[in-house]
């Protein structure tokens, strides 16, 4: 019999727990649900002891960030599936099985997510995975039902079961296996991006991933840091970079890495004018980090099989130039 762990990372996020576990709690009867704790100082641990003393709570020293959370935590939890899931998500229904049973029954999919609706809009994707995520040949992440930031209603247009690229960390399903075997989330991207680089190490060595939409989840989104955050900036843009250099077949690495650096100083213009210096300095910072590490970056790729390629070249042409805002137009 399989073994399912609701993994969630928490760290200061007691209103989180106490607005959203509640149906996390009623809607996962046939797993255990556990708490990976980065240190908290608000009483969400007090609050769990309290309210939910058969959730198991892993609680760590200090805050690791969310790679290395999630890494020290799930080395101590047995399952043969983790679903990794956010503090602000909600469930309604029956979520697991759906997701459960397709893993079963395709022994090489690695991964897997629901659909993702947002939380304050429902009818609508939410920006972190919606109906997929895909990224580009530049590192740049979208999804089936959000391009950049058009986000698509949810009409039943994406309800069938596809391979995608990456899984949403908001909601990912994955072999405990793989992920350990894979060496679990690269500390280096500290928090961002960090899924689509496990996704894409999965798909470098024969795995899938996939959607399934049967499933569903809402999720509030930008819980830890907002979206216009310079820290949020930083960690995208330079993790973006992490992660081509890293994963991308060594052929296209150069080319496209100078690209990406290019379109990053584009921009970077529109933060110029409206004089955030903050956002400006975040996307220059997240270049200096990226060539501070890239002795580190070449040394991973020799063990890094470099063969999965996405199939989008560029969704900035698609979407700024060829004005495409839909994934179905793609």
């Amino acid at each position: 019999m399989y073994t399912v762990a609701v993994v969630i990372l928490n760290w200061n996020g007691k209103h989180h727990l106490q607005k959203f576990l509640p149906s996390v709690y009623a809607h996962s009867k046939n797993a255990q649900i556990y708490i990976i704790d980065n240190a908290s100082a608000d009483g969400s641990v007090s609050y769990l002891k309290d309210n939910f003393p058969d959730i198991k709570i892993i609680q760590l020293s200090q805050n690791h960030g969310f790679c290395a959370g999630y890494n020290i935590g799930l080395k101590q939890i047995q399952a043969e599936y983790y679903i990794l899931l956010n503090n602000d998500v909600e469930i309604q229904g029956e979520w697991l099985s759906p997701l459960i049973i397709y893993m079963q029954s395709n022994k090489n999919c690695a991964a897997c997510q629901p659909k993702i609706l947002s939380y304050t809009n429902p009818t609508y994707f939410e920006y972190a995975g919606a109906a997929g995520g895909y990224i580009d040949r530049l590192g740049y992440p979208y999804c089936r039902g959000r391009i950049f930031h058009t986000i698509e209603q949810d009409t039943g247009q994406y309800d069938d079961i596809v391979e995608i690229d990456w899984a949403t960390g908001a909601c990912m399903c994955v072999r405990a296996d793989v992920f350990h075997n894979l060496g679990g989330f690269d500390e280096l991207f500290f928090a961002h991006m960090e899924e689509i680089d496990l996704c894409w190490r999965m798909k470098n060595n024969g795995y899938c991933i996939v959607v399934v939409p049967q499933s569903k989840v809402y999720h509030l989104g930008a819980g830890t840091l907002q979206k216009d955050s310079a820290t949020k900036i930083f960690l995208n843009y330079r993790n973006g970079l992490y992660l081509l250099h890293k994963n991308l077949p060594y052929k296209y690495l150069i080319v496209n890495i100078l690209a990406r650096l290019f379109l990053d100083g584009i921009s970077a213009m529109p933060h110029l004018l409206s004089a955030r210096a903050d956002c400006v300095w975040a996307i220059l910072r997240a270049h200096i980090q990226y060539y501070k590490h890239l002795t580190q970056l070449h040394n991973v790729r020799k063990y890094t099989k470099s063969q999965y390629m996405p199939c989008v070249k560029s969704i900035v042409w698609q979407y700024f130039i060829k004005n495409k805002k839909l994934y179905a137009l793609l």
